[in-house]
């Protein structure tokens, strides 16, 4: 029976050794509008993440209404009428960390990847590939992206009355200060 147990036990410790996944559910994703007429601003702190380190696989989900702005009208009309947040209540990606098997979490470095995968945004799915830096000091592993969306291409309608105050292009930043080990118990 011991003998079991030990090799239980070695076999669970190089699994995880094997393949360790980091998480977070503290990333931040905002976003930003900008035309000579208005600019709006979005921030969504409760961003959820995980990345299996060896094979790549990374996953963002978020919860639409969790984005807070300066102005609640600008909000109510941010869940109401563009993002129908109560219609699709989440965005989310899955993708991967090209070449993540290669980065060394023991030393300190900053390294820039490209992460590919798909963005689900308003009920429709579109491939990103991005550029992101991976920070790690002292075994602490943080990251950040940012990238542009049309609201366009995923039929988010803007009305005509309100079109010139919404620029044609969002500029989205991620920003995940500290992954950390995910232990399942």
């Amino acid at each position: 029976m011991k003998n079991l147990l030990f090799f239980f036990t070695l076999l669970v410790t190089h699994a995880a050794l094997g393949q360790q996944k980091l998480f977070t559910k503290n990333g931040s994703i905002s976003f930003q509008s900008k035309t000579s007429i208005q600019k709006f601003e979005a921030l969504n702190t409760k961003v959820l993440s995980v990345w299996e380190t060896t094979s790549g696989n990374i996953e963002f989900s978020l919860l639409i209404k969790g984005f807070q702005f300066e102005k609640a009208l600008m909000q109510e009309h941010f869940n109401e009428n563009y993002l129908e947040s109560d219609k699709y209540p989440k965005a989310t990606f899955t993708g991967v960390v090209e070449n993540s098997k290669n980065i060394s979490f023991k030393e300190n470095n900053i390294i820039t990847v490209n992460v590919k995968g798909l963005m689900t945004l308003h009920g429709v799915s579109r491939s990103l590939s991005i550029p992101a830096t991976i920070k790690i000091k002292n075994g602490e592993v943080s990251a950040v992206t940012s990238f542009v969306i049309i609201p366009e291409d995923y039929n988010i309608k803007i009305p005509a009355v309100v079109a010139d105050n919404i620029s044609k292009k969002i500029n989205v930043q991620i920003n995940i200060p500290a992954f950390k080990p995910l232990i399942i118990k």
